[in-house]
């Protein structure tokens, strides 16, 4: 069997053309890591059971019976079916696995025993190897199933997300998944990288306890060098005030005012008598003590005029700020829909619009090559090519 090059990555420019990476991973995490690498040019294989991805099974909501989950993170790259459990399917993978240049994947530990996926490894000692885990190797919870919701409740995320006053709240998209992906293309990319001089291919481990726990960034450091402990503030920020939603005449508006600086211009803008006399609020560490009466007083200012008003006033300003939007406001703006971060992608049942790479690439965004593919839709054309 001879891994040939699909056409649709052929001549493409990208940096990563003529790498291929073979993809058994499934739902978020995984499969978005070998996504980016096919963004970047790389020839993907997705290896599904005969049961499939479970998240082709995520619906509502759905694109001509497609679950749009799955739509979402498995564009470029073909699709076979293989049950390793199978001597003559395992063969077959083995030997996509010998040609790989990196391989994707997260089985569970025990998986990895009862499938013989070390033995897949072991058959190119050369090949870049991500590993997306529940958590690091070895430690107490590092085999038990894990999803998005339960590393973000498990990482400290959900502890200080949500109000004060009420109860850990998620965050509104797959947060935990999307950064243990990147962690894994990050790994993959490096490995790559790596074998430029001769080096063997690496084992990268991308866990999703870890990966999450790192997106905390600020928080975490804050709490390990102090030892006091985060709380959750709502849209406030610990360190940084005002940093969120100001109340408007008829809605709410975002401020980011990161600087004493920037702050001055804010109290130039709104010319308020009550925020003009609290001077002591010159310094960020003061408005951090007072946050409660810093957001009651810039709440009765701003509720004078209506957010588009308040978008007006504020634009030459210098004060950073932002409209809240919902996804559809987002897609809507003309940075986005004038833009060229959104382009047409073809699925098993038609085109659809979809988000292209966010990489721009000397100038050049990526275009969408291929769109995911039926289950098992390329298995007779790879398994039977010699």
């Amino acid at each position: 069997m001879t891994w040939s090059i699909d056409p649709s990555n052929v001549g493409t420019g990208l940096p990563l053309e003529g790498v291929r990476v073979l993809d058994f991973s499934r739902v978020l995490a995984g499969p978005l890591c070998a996504m980016i690498a096919g963004d970047l040019g790389a020839d993907v294989i997705k290896v599904e059971s005969p049961d499939g991805d479970p998240v082709r099974g995520l619906k509502p909501p759905t694109f001509h019976g497609d679950a749009t989950y799955y739509l979402a993170v498995n564009r470029h790259r073909r699709n076979i079916v293989a049950d390793l459990r199978r001597p003559s399917d395992y063969a077959q993978v083995a030997e996509l696995v010998h040609q790989a240049d990196a391989v994707v994947e997260n089985f569970l530990p025990s998986q990895v025993r009862s499938l013989g996926v070390d033995r897949l490894r072991a058959g190119n000692p050369d090949c870049v190897w991500i590993s997306i885990t529940p958590a690091t190797s070895g430690g107490p919870v590092a085999d038990l199933p894990a999803f998005d919701l339960l590393a973000q409740a498990r990482s400290g995320l959900m502890g200080i997300t949500g109000d004060a006053l009420g109860a850990p709240t998620k965050v509104g998209a797959p947060l935990a998944d999307v950064v243990t992906g990147l962690y894994g293309a990050i790994g993959l990319l490096a490995g790559l990288f790596a074998r430029l001089d001769g080096r063997a291919g690496r084992h990268f481990e991308a866990p999703l306890l870890e990966s999450t726990m790192s997106a905390l960034i600020n928080q975490a450091q804050g709490y390990l060098s102090t030892g006091e402990n985060p709380s959750r503030l709502g849209n406030d920020h610990p360190s940084i005030a005002p940093y969120g939603p100001v109340t408007t005449a008829d809605g709410f508006l975002l401020l980011a005012v990161g600087t004493d600086a920037q702050f001055v211009k804010l109290v130039a803008v709104l010319d308020d008598d009550a925020l003009n006399r609290r001077t002591e609020w010159a310094t960020n560490a003061n408005r951090v003590g007072s946050l409660d009466e810093l957001r009651d007083t810039l709440n009765r200012a701003f509720v004078s005029h209506s957010t588009v008003e308040w978008l007006e006033i504020l634009s030459a300003s210098g004060v950073p700020h932002a409209p809240i939007f919902d996804i559809a406001d987002a897609f809507s703006q003309p940075q986005i829909s004038d833009g060229d971060f959104l382009g047409l992608m073809d699925t098993p049942d038609g085109q659809t619009t979809a988000m292209r790479s966010p990489l721009v690439i000397d100038g050049v965004r990526p275009r969408i090559r291929r769109g995911p593919r039926r289950l098992g839709e390329d298995t007779g054309e790879i398994f039977e090519e010699r």
